[in-house]
C-alpha cells in the first residue's frame, strides 16, 4: 500500500470515530448550531465595538484587516486549491455512504481544504494577535471558538479531518501575516502621537 493510500485510509477512519462513533443525537442540534456563521453575528458585533472602544480611530486597522483575512482565506480555500485538488466530499464517497448520517444536505463537490477551518482560524488567529498588539491581553478562547467549529465540520458529516487541518494551517498562516501587517500599521501610528503629529486614519 503507498504512503498516500495509507494515509487516505487513516483520514477515512478518523473520519468514521467522529462522525459515526462518536456520534450522539443530543449534539447533532448543537454542532449544526455552532457551524452556523449566523449565529456569531453577536461576536462580530462586539468585536467591533470592542475595536473601536480600545483603539478609537485607529479602530480601522483592526476592521480592514479582519476582513481582508477572511476575504483572502475563503477565495484561496474555495476558488483556488479546491478546484485544484478536486477531493470529493465524504458525503459523495460510495465507500462511505453505508455510514453517513445525513445530517446535513449534500451540498458542494469537493471538500479541501475546508473553508470553514482556513476562515475561522484565520480570524482567530488574526484577532489573537492583533488584540494583544493593542490591548496588551490574549484570548485563548478564540482558539476554542474556531476548534470547535472545525470540529463539527467533521461530525456533521461535511468534512475529512485532513480537510480541516489544512484549512486550518492556511487560515493561521494567513491571520499570522495580517497580525504582522496590523503590529506595523500599529505601532507606525503610535509614533507619529509620540512625536506629536496627528496619525493617519
Amino acid at each position: 500500500m503507498s504512503l498516500l493510500r495509507l494515509l487516505d485510509r487513516l483520514d477515512k477512519a478518523m473520519f468514521m470515530v467522529i462522525h459515526n462513533d462518536s456520534d450522539a443525537p443530543r449534539l447533532d442540534g448543537f454542532m449544526l448550531v455552532i457551524r452556523n456563521p449566523i449565529v456569531w453575528i453577536p461576536l462580530y458585533a462586539f468585536l467591533l465595538y470592542y475595536s473601536i472602544r480600545k483603539a478609537g480611530a485607529r479602530a480601522w486597522k483592526f476592521i480592514v484587516l479582519s476582513v481582508l483575512t477572511f476575504a483572502i482565506t475563503d477565495s484561496v480555500s474555495a476558488s483556488l486549491l479546491k478546484p485544484l485538488f478536486a477531493r470529493p466530499r465524504p458525503c459523495h464517497d460510495p465507500e462511505l455512504q453505508p455510514f453517513l448520517r445525513n445530517i446535513l444536505e449534500c451540498v458542494g463537490l469537493y471538500s479541501f481544504p475546508s473553508s470553514h477551518a482556513a476562515n475561522h482560524f484565520g480570524l482567530a488567529a488574526f484577532w489573537y494577535w492583533a488584540l494583544w498588539i493593542m490591548t496588551g491581553k490574549k484570548w485563548p478562547v478564540l482558539w476554542v471558538w474556531a476548534a470547535l467549529i472545525c470540529y463539527a465540520q467533521v461530525y456533521t458529516g461535511k468534512h475529512y479531518p485532513s480537510d480541516i487541518a489544512a484549512g486550518a494551517l492556511l487560515g493561521y498562516t494567513t491571520g499570522l501575516l495580517m497580525a504582522k501587517i496590523f503590529e506595523y500599521l500599529w505601532n507606525a501610528g503610535a509614533k507619529y502621537e509620540m512625536g506629536g503629529l496627528k496619525p493617519e486614519v
